[in-house]
């Protein structure tokens, strides 16, 4: 299952890691788009297989940023 960006923004940081557990509303991510600070939350209840993106990373809206299984 893939966690998405909503925007267009800058990974700010990267709370989570692969093999981390998650729940749905765990924060993943945090991105910074004009000043502001956007949570990315996990959707599903799972085990994080890969982390897609590195902190100072450009992101666009849809673009994937995590996987859970």
């Amino acid at each position: 299952m893939e966690v998405k960006s909503q925007i267009k923004a800058i990974v700010w940081k990267v709370l989570k890691e692969t093999g981390d557990t998650v729940k749905i509303d765990d924060e993943i991510v945090i991105l910074e788009s004009m000043k502001m600070e956007i949570p990315i939350s996990s959707e599903f209840n799972g085990k994080i297989k890969s982390i897609e993106v590195s902190e100072g990373d450009e992101v666009d809206e849809g673009q994937v940023v995590a996987i859970i299984e």
